[in-house]
């Protein structure tokens, strides 16, 4: 599936969504049918539903409760829902803001981090660059990062433009740039930390 189907199809879901919402009324509380069910009513895969429920969960509209489902939260005027779909998918412009936004957070945690950093930590993060996927390890080295930086709001954003950018974006970093990162770490330079997102 080419990423102009991928984005047809998530934003198709969440309008999907949304028409359910308007159509059953439903109102603080009430439950939304399962990633399964969706999926099977929608005729689209449930990785799709994930990434939709994700973005309206981050928006406030759902709340997943584990072991009981995905419900209703307090009300916010769900066209939102609508205008972050076509304004994050369909503006070219907002792609590459998307980027920048990103790099602007990653970057930020980096400056925080720097000079913190423990011996054990830099071996926890040599751990993450060795033993995970290429497609994952960006992700868990972040996450991490964030934890140790101790930015629990700085996260939430970064994990809510990261759902975005990547689903209009196909990022991939080579191991030398996370290679120049680490060295930028070890000798607490701002200045190489800030030339790895130019």
């Amino acid at each position: 599936m080419t990423r102009v189907q991928q984005e047809k199809v998530y934003e198709g879901v969440l309008y999907q969504l949304k028409s359910y919402i308007e159509e059953n009324q439903l109102k603080p509380g009430d439950k939304l049918p399962s990633e399964r069910e969706l999926s099977e009513q929608l005729n689209v895969g449930r990785s799709s539903i994930r990434e939709a429920f994700r973005a309206m969960e981050l928006l406030g509209l759902i709340e997943t409760r584990r072991g009981e489902g995905t419900f209703m939260r307090a009300y916010r005027p769900y066209h939102m829902v609508e205008l972050l779909s076509n304004f994050l998918l369909n503006e070219t412009r907002t792609k590459e803001e998307l980027m920048t936004a990103k790099q602007m957070i990653e970057k930020e945690v980096l400056l925080i981090v720097k000079g913190k950093l423990s011996d054990h930590q830099f071996t926890e993060i040599r751990k993450i660059l060795k033993n995970h996927p290429s497609g994952e390890r960006h992700q868990q080295l972040f996450q991490y990062f964030f934890e140790i930086g101790d930015q629990p709001l700085l996260l939430s954003m970064w994990q809510f433009i990261s759902g975005f950018t990547h689903t209009v974006h196909n990022i991939h970093y080579e191991d030398e740039w996370y290679e120049e990162m680490l060295k930028a770490l070890e000798r607490r330079e701002a200045l190489e930390i800030l030339q790895l997102f130019r």
